[in-house]
């Protein structure tokens, strides 16, 4: 095969439709919103506060030089009916559901096992596993009976939901569970070709780095700062996802500061 014939070879990728994501009033969700927009992607923003909601509308409006880009549904979804009316307003304004990025969570409570508050524990269990699992649900309808069929999902995983932190007992189990999530939704899609992947992200800066303070726990029980990556890296991982066909599916996705402890860790 010659240079000339391989190069001749174009790419088809996923024209951008329209887009929820959870969580998008700040840090990655609110990152992944603006780039997924920047992309032609329209996006549903979720969250729980309108105020910041109506901040990344004004962001993705700023970055994209457009209005009539996004649609804002504030709510906590962990009440009962949130989730149905984001993909239910979603659906009735845009006519689809094309991506889902499930980004919604909370790092809290973590500590000696032994110590965990367990009310603290089942809030942290409702919204980094139940959430993410109802969103999913909800999106997979709409995917399934839309013309033309299909969609892609993407999870936020994390680096933990492969190697744990010291500490982080149920953080870390939710996120394991998020990974049998990616994968029985994965395999239940093929046939109504939703494609559905987990993306796990290290030391991305945002509001949930942040709370970690002036360093991460190590294994040995130290706190030491560890490098960190500007978010944009990890909207971009996920808008390149998006953008594949639904024929092509990434399983899973790791991006990291590159010398972050991960391969190692402990």
């Amino acid at each position: 095969m010659t240079s000339s014939s391989s190069s001749s070879l174009k790419l088809e990728m996923t024209t951008p439709g329209v887009a929820v994501i959870t969580g998008a009033s700040s840090g990655i969700g609110r990152a992944t919103a603006i780039a997924l927009a920047e992309a032609g992607w329209t996006c549903v923003l979720s969250g729980r506060r309108e105020d910041e909601l109506k901040e990344t509308a004004k962001m993705i409006e700023k970055a994209t030089e457009a209005e009539g880009k996004t649609l804002i549904v504030s709510g906590d979804l962990t009440q009962p009916g949130a989730s149905e009316k984001v993909f239910e307003s979603a659906f009735n304004t845009f006519g689809r559901i094309d991506l889902l990025f499930n980004n919604a969570g909370i790092a809290q409570p973590n500590g000696p096992i032994d110590e965990i508050d367990f009310e603290a524990f089942q809030k942290l269990l409702h919204i980094n596993i139940s959430v993410p699992f109802e969103c999913t649900s909800l999106a997979f309808k709409y995917m399934k009976k839309q013309n033309p069929q299909g969609g892609r999902i993407i999870n936020n995983g994390s680096i933990s939901s492969m190697s744990p932190r010291p500490n982080s007992a149920p953080y870390t189990l939710s996120k394991h569970a998020i990974t049998g999530l990616t994968k029985s939704t994965a395999l239940d899609g093929r046939q109504y070709r939703i494609a559905c992947t987990q993306i796990d992200i290290g030391n991305a800066i945002s509001s949930l780095s942040a709370s970690i303070g002036t360093g991460h726990p190590q294994a040995d029980g130290s706190i030491k700062k560890e490098d960190m990556m500007d978010v944009r890296y990890a909207a971009q991982s996920v808008v390149y996802l998006a953008s594949l066909p639904l024929e092509v599916n990434v399983l899973n996705q790791t991006i990291m500061a590159t010398n972050m402890p991960f391969v190692g860790r402990g």
